[in-house]
């Protein structure tokens, strides 16, 4: 039976939808998490000097999209086939561009253009890609799931994307992304691991 451990940071962050899958498959895994203050003893036992870090039977893996694919195909939440897997990629491309917003916005040092970032981000970024998301699940016959009808990687994606940029977006104006954002918390796996979880910043 393989062995899994998962080091990143006491955060969600980058980890969390990797936790989220672990969780929502019921499969055992070491919750390793480090600080500022212990993360630059770890770096050098990292392969790209950067975290989460995979480790599967000893063999370690980085980069947080390439560990929650993998992730999601061991455990089947990448849908029945090609054409499904496409389905999840497609809502995966796009929350990467909205980390992308969330994340210029969170490191620009002037506050002029800081503020002017927040304000595009609220008024038009995140409405034009709620909107896709909203769109796709239209697409899927409104079952509030991305992809057939079971949760997939898109659904806990877009479930941990929202709580990131939670202040950023009005959900009852997406009513089928608030139906799979819905449909993920009151998953039992999930609602357990969000009880028990740390409480962190972030």
């Amino acid at each position: 039976m393989p062995t899994y451990k998962l080091r990143y940071f006491n955060a969600r962050g980058f980890g969390e939808v990797s936790r989220l899958l672990f969780a929502l498959a019921g499969q055992e895994y070491e919750d390793v998490r480090f600080t500022q203050e212990t993360w630059p003893a770890e770096k050098p036992n990292t392969p790209l000097g950067q975290m989460p870090v995979l480790d599967v039977d000893g063999q370690s893996f980085g980069q947080s999209s390439a560990i929650s694919r993998f992730l999601a195909r061991r455990f089947n939440f990448y849908g029945q086939g090609d054409v499904q897997a496409l389905q999840v990629d497609q809502v995966l491309g796009i929350i990467q561009d909205i980390i992308n917003a969330l994340i210029k916005a969170y490191y620009e040092k002037d506050e002029e253009r800081k503020a002017q970032a927040l304000k595009e981000n609220k008024e038009e970024k995140m409405p034009l890609y709620f909107g896709m998301l909203e769109k796709l699940l239209e697409r899927n016959g409104s079952t509030g799931f991305f992809v057939g009808n079971s949760i997939t990687l898109a659904d806990v994606s877009v479930f941990d994307i929202y709580d990131k940029a939670k202040p950023m977006v009005d959900l009852d104006k997406f009513p089928l992304v608030k139906k799979s954002v819905d449909n993920v918390a009151s998953n039992p796996k999930i609602k357990t691991w969000i009880e028990k979880r740390p409480q962190t910043e972030n």
